[in-house]
């Protein structure tokens, strides 16, 4: 803004997932929109990459209603495409004059030497974000891990003990025991994280519960319409139902040979699903700590899946009442 004599700068940064630049970097009479977010397809920053040059344009707010419901006015602007070689374009370096007939061939030689440094730092930004994020990600699923042997671990010793007493030959027990221990490896190679962008075949909704529900000692109950599941949703309910589940063995009705009943059904473009144990044992008060279990269902539900859920620590179980968007499902 300095070397240009100019009276406002910034950045804008194209955010690809939302077709929509960000302001950041701002200096100057603009320096309040810092954060402000701007459409691709409706703006001088578009024009700029779309051209892939240094562009000057005169008042844009009289093209442009945003700017103007926005009381910017803007003489001149003149914007230069933020580039690093072999890569999309990151967004735009611009500056806006005090007067129209102010910027020259000069300043976009200057602008654009500039954008080239702007370019590179901002690439080293984001990379450092993202770094950020994924370390973010790894000591989740590093303890997530950790988190899911102990549960099997538990349900495995749980399921000896429960086929130890209702065998009466080692022969039986051996072949109970292997059924159950199949059947839980199934309902756990659906507990996955996803780290490709890969399509996968859909999966239903109760067949999900099913595999989820099987290997346990108890009876189950579900009722619902069918449902189509995409690979992420897939893979976030069958952790939700999964955590449900091992509780339940370990503390609750499928840990005491009760009964499980899953219902679900779709009203206003949302999933109702609700969770009720009954014939395990009496519960006389909600738990006082926050474990991580329940923590990473919450952060499931919420955060990956956009829902919600409730817990309701009736005397007679268990009951979870669990809401999802409908559009979140398919992918």
């Amino acid at each position: 803004m300095e070397i240009c004599s100019a009276e406002s700068a910034g950045i804008s940064v194209l955010e690809p997932e939302t077709e929509q630049f960000r302001w950041f970097g701002l200096t100057g009479v603009l320096a309040t929109f810092e954060g402000t977010t701007t459409p691709r397809n409706n703006s001088p920053c578009g024009v700029c990459l779309d051209q892939l040059r240094p562009t000057l344009m005169e008042h844009p707010e009289r093209a442009y209603d945003w700017i103007s419901d926005a009381r910017i006015e803007v003489p001149e602007v003149l914007l230069v495409p933020l580039l690093i070689k072999g890569e999309p374009p990151l967004g735009t370096l611009w500056i806006v004059a005090k007067a129209t007939g102010h910027f020259d061939a000069g300043h976009a030689r200057v602008m654009t030497e500039l954008a080239s440094f702007a370019g590179l730092a901002l690439r080293m930004i984001q990379g450092e974000a993202r770094l950020s994020v994924a370390l973010d990600q790894q000591e989740t699923l590093t303890r997530e891990m950790s988190h899911r042997v102990k549960n099997l671990f538990a349900v495995v010793e749980g399921m000896v003990r429960m086929t130890a007493r209702t065998a009466t030959t080692t022969k039986e027990m051996a072949k109970a025991l292997s059924g159950r221990l199949n059947a839980l490896s199934s309902a756990h190679g659906l507990v996955r994280r996803s780290f490709t962008d890969g399509v996968a075949e859909a999966t239903a909704l109760d067949e999900l519960a099913v595999a989820i529900l099987r290997p346990h000692n108890g009876t189950h109950r579900i009722v619902g319409p069918s449902i189509g599941l995409g690979q992420h949703a897939t893979n976030d309910l069958a952790l939700v139902l999964h955590e449900l589940a091992t509780n339940s063995a370990k503390y609750g009705a499928l840990g005491r040979g009760g009964l499980v009943e899953i219902k679900w059904k779709v009203e206003t473009e949302k999933l109702h699903i609700d969770w009720a144990e009954h014939g395990g044992p009496e519960v006389r008060a909600a738990p006082t700590e926050t474990g991580f279990g329940t923590m990473l269902t919450e952060r499931t539900l919420s955060g990956r899946l956009g829902g919600t859920i409730h817990y309701h620590w009736k005397r007679e179980g268990l009951c979870v009442a669990m809401v999802i968007p409908a559009g979140r499902l398919k992918t």
